[in-house]
C-alpha cells in the first residue's frame, strides 16, 4: 500500500520551480561499458606515438633494482554490470526495459515520454521455460542457491555495495519476492527496509534524508520494499506537487542515484507490474482469509480506485528515471513463480558481471599450524 509522504512546499522562485542546467562538460557513465573500453583502446593504439629518446643507463643503478620485475597494471576499479554478453538473455531482458537508458543530465529541458504500461502484459512469462510450473519453481530454488554463493563472495570482496529496489502496486508481490529470491542469503550481509509513511522527524528533513541513511555499506546488500519513488507517486496522484516540483524530484533522484553509483553502489530497480484483475483477486484473498487480515488496509481500496492515475504516474517516473547508472526492469508479476524467476535471473547476471573475487590470501598464514 503506498504510504503518504509529506507534501512538498510550493516553489517560490523560478530557480526552485525549474530544473537546473545539468549538462556536463564531459558526459561519461559511472561504469565503463565494453563499447567504451574498446573505443578507448582503439583510440590509444591509433594515436601517434612520440619518438623514443634513448638515454644511457645510470651507472649507479644497483643489481637488485636492475632485476626488479615490472609491477602488473592495476585491475579496473569499475565494471558495467547491466551489459550482458549472453545474447539469449539480452533478447529476453531488453523488451522489459522502458526504452534505452539515457543520461538525464544530457536531456535537460527535453523530458522523456511517459512509458505506456499497457504495452507491457502483466500476464506474460518471457523467462519461463516450456517445461511447466514446477520446473520454473525448481529453477528459482537453484537460482536462490546461486545468489547465496555470489552474496558470500560479494560480502568478502567489499569493492561494491548493492541496492535492490522493489516497487509496485499493492499485492504486486514485493514480500513474496524477498522470501523466494533472497531467503537463502546470509542475514549477515543482507538487510531489508520496508518504507512506510514518514515520521514527524523525517518530515522535518528533505524527502531523501531518510533514504540516504539506509544505503548499503561495502559488501552489503540492501533490499528496498518500496523506495524513494513513493515520493513521486503518492504526491503526484494526489496533486500535492506542481509539474515543476515533479520534474525537480526526478532530477534530484537521478542525481542522488548517480552519486551512489559513482561511489560504488550498484542499483538494480524492479517495477513489479501486476494487472488490475490479478490485484483484485489477491486483495479479496486477504479479506477472505482471517490469517491474512493483517496484510489489508482500508486505504488499499482507495488507492485501487485511483488505478489509472497510478499507472500514469508510474509511466512518468519510469521514463524520467531510467538511466545508465540505475536502469529499470519491468517485471510481469501476475505469475508469482515467473516474477521470482525473472528477478533472480537478472540479479544473478548483474552480480556475475561484477567479476567478484575473494581478497588475496596472506602468505604468512600458510605457515601457521593450529595446535
Amino acid at each position: 500500500m503506498p504510504r503518504q509522504p509529506a507534501k512538498a512546499a510550493p516553489a517560490t522562485s523560478p530557480a526552485a520551480t525549474t530544473e537546473p542546467d545539468r549538462q556536463p562538460t564531459r558526459k561519461r557513465l559511472p561504469f565503463p561499458t565494453s563499447a567504451s573500453v574498446k573505443a578507448a583502446k582503439t583510440a590509444k593504439s591509433s594515436a601517434p606515438q612520440p619518438a623514443t629518446i634513448t638515454k644511457p643507463a645510470a651507472k649507479t643503478l644497483s643489481k637488485a633494482a636492475a632485476k626488479a620485475p615490472e609491477l602488473p597494471a592495476p585491475a579496473a576499479a569499475h565494471v558495467y554490470p547491466f551489459e550482458t554478453k549472453d545474447k539469449a538473455l539480452r533478447r529476453l531482458w531488453q523488451p522489459w526495459q522502458p526504452g534505452q537508458p539515457r543520461d538525464s543530465r544530457a536531456t535537460t529541458g527535453h523530458p522523456r515520454p511517459t512509458v505506456d504500461l499497457q504495452k507491457f502484459d502483466p500476464t506474460a512469462k518471457p523467462f519461463s521455460s516450456d517445461k511447466g510450473k514446477q520446473y520454473d519453481k525448481d529453477s528459482v530454488s537453484q537460482l536462490a542457491e546461486s545468489l547465496d554463493g555470489l552474496q558470500n563472495i560479494f560480502y568478502a570482496d567489499r569493492r561494491f555495495k548493492l541496492l535492490v529496489i522493489l516497487q509496485g502496486m499493492d499485492a504486486a508481490g514485493k514480500d513474496g519476492t524477498l522470501r523466494a529470491v533472497f531467503g537463502r542469503m546470509s542475514p549477515l550481509g543482507v538487510r531489508t527496509v520496508g518504507w512506510k509513511a514518514p515520521t514527524e522527524t523525517e518530515k522535518a528533513h528533505d524527502y531523501l534524508w531518510r533514504i540516504h541513511q539506509q544505503m548499503p555499506g561495502a559488501g552489503e546488500i540492501v533490499l528496498f520494499n518500496r523506495s524513494q519513488y513513493e515520493d513521486v507517486l503518492v504526491p503526484v496522484v494526489n496533486g500535492w506537487l506542481t509539474p515543476e516540483q515533479q520534474t525537480q524530484r526526478y532530477a534530484q533522484i537521478n542525481d542522488f542515484e548517480r552519486m551512489l553509483s559513482e561511489t560504488g553502489t550498484v542499483i538494480v530497480k524492479f517495477m513489479l507490474h501486476i494487472g488490475k484483475d490479478e490485484q483484485r483477486q489477491r486483495l479479496q484473498e486477504r479479506l477472505d482469509d482471517p490469517c491474512k487480515h493483517w496484510k489489508f488496509d482500508e486505504n488499499d481500496l482507495k488507492v485501487r480506485a485511483q488505478w489509472d492515475d497510478y499507472q500514469q504516474a508510474y509511466g512518468q517516473l519510469l521514463g524520467a528515471t531510467h538511466t545508465p547508472w540505475a536502469p529499470w526492469t519491468i517485471v510481469p508479476a501476475d505469475s508469482k513463480t515467473h516474477r521470482n524467476l525473472m528477478i533472480a535471473t537478472v540479479l544473478r547476471e548483474v552480480l556475475t558481471n561484477l567479476e567478484l573475487r575473494y581478497p588475496p590470501g596472506v602468505p604468512a598464514l600458510d605457515k601457521i599450524k593450529v595446535k
